[in-house]
């Protein structure tokens, strides 16, 4: 009761009409970068997230939950209407969603997306008010060695556990952690990393490093990657669903948000995992099991779903902890320090008005988005005839603007463009973006607990493993690394062949942008 009457004032801070506006043009804004080809959630939010400097933090959260719930509905466009999806979470969308949209069924593939995506989000969000708060209590009783365990095992888990190879992972979190270091070392003042450059003393600024990263380098990856060949659009009217597809959605979107919430409440989460088992779990339920790979509507609802409602979990240990598990919870967890907020277990304590006024903003950026952005189909897809020269140029522009605004150093600009090289070259080579970002922002937090453990333990080592929790979650660290490697070396012929429900017709797969 206490968390829906914090939630009620978190409302009552977000529905003035003023706010309601920044919403509203959060909503907006987020779907025009998000629908643009190859472009995700994480990167919208990234590439607005210097849009929000100007304003107070109460504000900027709201405008930001709209940005946040738009980019990812951008992101579900292209998946059906492209075939390009945003991030690897939209894959399985865009494996029924475009051959829906290939077969004249656009409308019904983007409505279904649409509403999955507002139940889910909704149900998702209700989820972190009662569960988040719980954690956070618990939380701010562990002490520095428990908190450093867990930190490493996110940053391991996501690093080892859900990228495709571990050696990729690991190199591009060891570059984060890397960069991570840049700056003056906050205990003896000694300058780390800085090549004797003044603007490199301070401690690079993460709204350009995400920026550089996840914008400027997808644009230039994106941009090399699609050129070669003419986009494709399907046509599409306005989006809608018959009494058919009404029976056919609801119970994927359902059993989609059942299984994607607790995926992202996990420090190791994710939506790959819990929109892939949605995609199985919909194909062996399904009535019309002929239709899979030829634009099943099962297929589109409950991945997206899942996709939503694992979003909407990873704010449970994002604001209860201070651990983001996806790029878009790592961009958030930047735009809190943006305001110099200090995200961990006390933030719920030490920032409730803000805290709630976030997850109400959630609820009206997800209402919003349903009632703005859906009749706005069709116009969306327009914009995707726009030339894409155009659009990125555009995406360039506010990258630079966004990255010198954020000290008004032209200094900032170099590094915009290194990062985003270095964000180009990772995508060439294979390198996942997100463990660099959360080696970035995670590696000083890591830092700071383990020179607080060893402080209180006389700098004698074993102060790291003298709390039970600490030592269960390095167990169960050793186990996560060590059993698949088992299984593997025990059961080879278990994975001599998988059933992966992305096999099929090539030329499908072509443009995916996969991360």
């Amino acid at each position: 009761m206490d968390s829906l009457n914090l939630l009620w004032g978190g409302l009552e801070a977000a529905v003035t009409p003023e706010n309601l506006l920044w919403a509203a043009l959060g909503v907006l804004l987020g779907t025009f970068v998000g629908v643009l080809p190859g472009i995700g959630p994480a990167m919208a939010v990234a590439l607005l997230l210097p849009v929000t400097y100007g304003l107070e933090a109460t504000q900027a959260f709201i405008m930001f939950a709209g940005i946040y719930y738009g980019g990812m509905y951008g992101g579900s466009t292209t998946s059906i209407l492209l075939n390009t999806p945003g991030e690897s979470a939209s894959v399985m969308t865009a494996i029924e969603g475009n051959k829906m949209a290939k077969a004249g069924r656009a409308a019904q593939a983007l409505a279904t997306a649409a509403i999955g995506s507002f139940i889910a989000g909704t149900i998702g969000t209700m989820g972190v008010v009662f569960f988040a708060p719980a954690l956070a209590e618990v939380a701010v009783k562990i002490g520095a060695p428990s908190y450093l365990a867990i930190t490493v095992m996110a940053l391991v888990l996501v690093t080892a556990v859900l990228g495709s190879s571990k050696l990729r992972g690991f190199i591009a979190l060891f570059i984060g952690l890397t960069i991570g270091l840049v700056g003056l070392d906050l205990n003896t003042g000694q300058p780390r990393l800085s090549f004797g450059t003044t603007q490199l003393a301070d401690r690079l600024d993460i709204v350009v490093v995400a920026v550089g990263i996840f914008a400027l380098g997808e644009a230039l990856w994106v941009a090399a990657h699609l050129r070669r060949t003419p986009l494709q659009i399907t046509p599409v009217g306005q989006p809608f669903m018959g009494k058919e597809d009404w029976r056919r959605s609801w119970k994927p979107w359902l059993r989609g948000t059942a299984l994607g919430f607790p995926f992202g409440a996990i420090p190791a989460g994710g939506a790959e995992t819990p929109t892939f088992l949605s995609y199985l779990a919909e194909k062996k339920l399904t009535k019309h099991p002929e239709e899979f790979g030829k634009g099943a509507i099962e297929g589109v609802a409950g991945p997206e779903a899942a996709n939503n409602a694992s979003a909407a979990g990873t704010f449970v240990p994002l604001l209860a902890m201070g651990l983001p598990v996806t790029a878009t919870a790592t961009i958030m967890l930047a735009a809190l320090q943006s305001y110099g907020i200090q995200p961990g277990p006390q933030l719920m304590t030490e920032q409730p008005d803000l805290v709630w006024t976030l997850l109400a903003s959630l609820l009206i950026g997800n209402t919003m988005l349903l009632v703005l952005n859906l009749p706005l189909a069709p116009l969306w897809a327009k914009l995707l005839r726009v030339p894409r020269p155009y659009l990125y140029a555009g995406i360039l522009f506010f990258a630079s603007l966004g990255a010198y605004t954020v000290n008004l150093d032209a200094f900032d600009l170099f590094l915009l463009l290194i990062f985003g090289l270095l964000g180009l070259a990772m995508r060439r080579f294979g390198l996942p973006v997100l463990p660099l970002i959360l080696g970035v922002i995670l590696g000083p937090i890591m830092e700071s607990k383990l020179r607080e453990a060893l402080a209180l333990s006389g700098g004698d080592a074993s102060g790291l493993v003298n709390e039970p929790l600490s030592v269960i979650v390095y167990v169960l660290i050793a186990l996560f690394l060590a059993v698949p490697i088992a299984v593997r070396y025990l059961l080879p012929s278990r994975f001599d062949r998988t059933d992966d429900p992305t096999d099929g017709d090539p030329s499908d797969d072509r443009e995916l942008v996969d991360r």
